[in-house]
């Protein structure tokens, strides 16, 4: 082609159609398998290519809402370069062609590629109900590219034992299903990230979808074995594949489709959906969070974690994770991350982790890290991390959502699949558009499940996103909640659309100041005015308050031909406001879904209150209880370390506790604790118990178990006696080496010694009756020798407790990961046994290690 163009046109066009051409050939081989010609020429300084092949059949499937860099990027060239470009189908072959200009302004391009037909001959409908579309392209792309380099490396006799012709069937029905998927998915708007499509799939693909799973599960195998250079997918990619090949194949065998989004699946195993990466999305996150590419590097931050962690954000742009990380987990991390990338298998991804996060001036920050995986528009994974500090909830996922919506979607799923040639609709939409005729029945229901939505949530944002989830789903197209706090401060809570589109987090955070100027429905609404009608989005007009213009731009820009906005208000007190909206003229809201929507807002301004005061009485007992954590002493030759973690799903405050102190005798005492309950009144029982616990310790020094009939006995003169369990150990050096460590249990979990080899035992001796029984029986002690540079463990049962589970299991559970973290140091032995044990419980978790380290 080089010679044929040499002399008649520009060398940097010559470059250009040799690219394209290549591509074009290169798809040619892959997608066609047949006789392949290639023609060009040159008149006047434009060039002409032509690529033929004898394969008809098979139809040209352009991917220009996703360019990804190493898959499905042919075609796309072409469409970007050339100036005139297309496709001739005929009975026995197909031209793909394109023009190239001379040097200058480009010509209009041509219409484009023509209709996607991705097979002819026969074919049978499928239905991929609720298909996350960025999970879909991500998928899709990394199984090219696996099928691709196996086609490499079959010719060139590589040793993966894969049969040529399942090779060839696999490629060729993948092609197909991504033809297919792209044809369907067309006509949804480019920001719809679920969708449900209607496929129209060759009817003879069953016996190849079987090659195609054989073939990809050996060539994950060999991704995981590193002998290929495409990494192993990660779990969500491999969890959408087998429920994309078990529909296409269950259907064309005569099953029902099942949904994507009721597809029961392992919270490690399938962490949270891949959704499309936004910068925004991170900048207006309330919750301190990050973002991570691929090579451990930070490429966002938001100004809550900068100041979190003591850096300004545009500094934290460009430097590595580890940054972030403290000195004794850095190994920990790049080892997980390592494992990730190579393996596909992640240890925390979508996991509440409770450990440390290193300050920019040294000292450690408890917090709770969530990641979750995004795509770039490259293809590539970008890893979102929240770093929520440990006293607050994470912040929820808008995927999680409240039973009766997962019970809803599935009832919408009994209605029979739309045909192939009828436009595929979203079972939610479908649902909704019956619901807008509601019976008194469905209205009902709709305030019933709103409360409950609302009232199973773990705090104020997650409880709006649920109600906001279940608005959309039953009666608008999108819904936002304005609130308003005792300072006449307004903050846009959430904005909840039908369509999940990345950018809807853009449209929260603060609103301008509810002034005297403002007079729009928004601020006629937080002033106690509504329900309102409104027959068209809010007009912005010259003059008008901020907060008015702020309003009308978001009516705007989603769309509004109808809506009601309703107050929030709650034992007299206007709390904020509730916007329902409809973005289509064919049923506008009525009289009656004005009525509904202030019944519902009434309900939900309760609920705000609620979870507000709820919020308030929390912090102040986080802040009790975090106040009474001591700081534990530092002591020549024993190293002590401890750590503490509330739950994420009660209200954060218990009776778990740590202590640890110096006697006046020269030894060392350490004691955990738990008192029943998990509330204010059980923080205020864990100080009571504490205090006199150190008061009696270091008065009597007498053994534990009479510290411990003591501590009992002053237990009964308080007004409300506490119940619960005590470890209290001291540790004395005893000479040659060994240290004395004595103890006693008020019906508490046996500490575990550690021995620097990894020997492991629970000191079950010593056990008696827990605190606050209110019998006088004796209290046994027990000892034991210490080696030098053992480890031992006390711990509540947050750390080895699971619901549905033997006890027996998680002790277990818990000596194998200190056997295999002996040698590591004590922080690190304590932050891995958090992060490993502590991302499963739902319980509060207090543990204190003791070490004697001689020199």
């Amino acid at each position: 082609m080089r010679d044929r163009l040499a002399g008649g046109v520009a060398q940097d066009v010559v470059c250009t159609a040799e690219l394209l051409v290549s591509e074009l050939v290169t798809n040619a081989v892959l997608h066609t398998r047949s006789e392949i010609g290639v023609s060009v020429r040159s008149l006047d300084g434009t060039v002409h290519a032509r690529v033929v092949d004898h394969e008809p059949r098979r139809g040209l499937v352009s991917r220009r809402r996703h360019p990804y860099t190493d898959t499905g990027r042919g075609l796309y060239l072409v469409e970007r370069l050339a100036s005139r470009y297309g496709a001739d189908t005929g009975e026995k072959s197909k031209a793909v062609w394109f023009e190239l200009g001379p040097p200058g302004p480009r010509s209009a391009a041509s219409a484009g590629w023509g209709p996607v037909v991705p097979f002819s001959g026969a074919v049978r409908g499928v239905t991929l109900a609720d298909l996350p579309w960025a999970l879909c392209m991500a998928e899709q792309q990394h199984r090219h590219a696996l099928l691709r380099e196996l086609l490499l490396a079959s010719a060139g006799g590589g040793p993966l034992d894969i049969r040529p012709g399942d090779l060839e069937a696999a490629h060729d029905v993948s092609n197909v299903i991504s033809a297919c998927v792209a044809a369907a998915g067309e006509d949804p708007p480019a920001d719809a990230d679920v969708r449900t499509l209607a496929l129209s799939v060759p009817a003879h693909v069953t016996p190849a979808l079987l090659a195609l799973r054989r073939v990809l599960d050996r060539a994950e195998e060999a991704a995981r074995l590193e002998h290929l250079l495409t990494r192993p997918s990660l779990p969500q990619l491999s969890a959408l594949r087998r429920w994309m090949l078990d529909e296409i194949g269950g259907q064309l065998g005569g099953s029902a489709p099942t949904a994507w989004t009721v597809v029961p699946r392992e919270p490690t195993a399938s962490p949270l959906e891949l959704r499309p990466w936004d910068r925004e999305q991170i900048r207006a996150s309330r919750f301190p969070t990050i973002a991570i590419d691929d090579r451990n590097q930070i490429i966002a931050a938001n100004e809550a974690a900068a100041d979190l962690v003591g850096w300004d954000a545009g500094d934290l742009v460009g430097r590595r994770l580890s940054v972030l990380i403290p000195e004794h987990l850095r190994e920990r991390h790049l080892a997980a991350f390592t494992s990730l990338l190579l393996t596909g298998r992640p240890r925390i991804l979508g996991r509440p982790v409770p450990l440390p996060a290193l300050h920019r001036d040294g000292r450690l920050i408890p917090i709770r890290l969530l990641i979750q995986a995004q795509e770039m528009i490259d293809g590539r994974t970008v890893f979102v991390a929240q770093l929520v500090p440990r006293t607050a909830a994470p912040e929820p996922s808008p995927g999680e959502w409240p039973g009766e919506l997962q019970e809803s979607r599935k009832a919408a799923l009994t209605q029979p699949p739309p045909s192939p040639d009828v436009q595929p609709r979203g079972l939610g939409e479908r649902a909704r558009e019956h619901d807008r005729s509601m019976s008194e029945l469905a209205r009902l229901s709709l305030l019933a499940e709103s409360g409950r939505a609302a009232s199973e949530a773990q705090d104020l944002p997650q409880a709006l996103r649920h109600v906001g989830l279940l608005l959309t789903r039953r009666l608008a197209d999108w819904c936002a909640v304005d609130l308003i706090d005792e300072h006449n401060e307004v903050e846009r809570a959430v904005v909840v659309r039908h369509d999940p589109a990345p950018s809807s987090s853009v449209y929260e955070g603060a609103l301008p100041a509810l002034s005297s100027p403002a007079r729009g429905p928004l601020a006629r609404a937080l002033r106690g005015a509504g329900p309102l009608l409104l027959t068209c989005a809010p007009p912005m007009g010259a003059g008008e308050s901020p907060l008015d213009s702020r309003y009308a731009e978001l009516s705007e820009r989603l769309g509004v031909c109808s809506a009601v906005v309703a107050p929030l208000q709650a034992h007299r007190e206007i709390v904020g406001a509730l916007t329902v909206g409809r973005l289509g003229p064919e049923q506008p809201f009525t009289q009656d879904d004005v009525e509904l929507v202030g019944e519902l807002a009434g309900g939900l301004a309760l609920q705000v209150a609620n979870l507000r005061r709820f919020t308030r009485v929390r912090n102040i007992a986080e802040h009790l209880q975090h106040s009474l954590l001591p700081a534990l002493p530092e002591i020549e030759d024993l190293r002590l370390s401890a750590r503490y973690a509330p739950s994420t799903i009660t209200a954060q405050v218990g009776g778990d506790w740590y202590d640890g102190f110096l006697l006046p005798d020269g030894g060392t005492a350490v004691v955990i604790g738990d008192v029943t309950g998990s509330d204010i009144d059980a923080t205020a029982a864990m100080s009571r118990l504490s205090s006199m616990m150190r008061g009696i310790s270091v008065v009597c020094q007498e053994p534990p178990e009479e510290v411990l009939r003591h501590l009992d006995m002053a237990n009964r003169t308080l007004v409300q006696e506490a119940t619960g369990t005590c470890v209290y150990a001291v540790v004395k050096a005893s000479g040659a080496g060994l240290w004395e460590l004595s103890y006693s249990s008020a019906g508490h979990l046996p500490p575990l010694l550690t021995t620097q080899n990894g020997e492991t035992r629970y000191l079950e001796e010593g056990g008696g009756l827990m605190l606050g029984t209110g019998f006088d029986l004796p209290r046994p002690g027990a000892r034991t020798l210490l080696p030098a540079h053992s480890t031992v463990l006390l711990y509540t049962d947050g750390l080895v407790e699971r619901r549905g589970e033997a006890l027996d299991r998680g002790l277990g559970r818990l000596r194998e990961h200190a056997a295999a973290l002996s040698r590591a140091p004590l922080e690190a032995f304590c932050d891995e046994l958090l992060i490993r044990l502590g991302s499963d419980s739902d319980d509060d978790i207090a543990l204190i290690a003791v070490r004697p380290t001689p020199p």
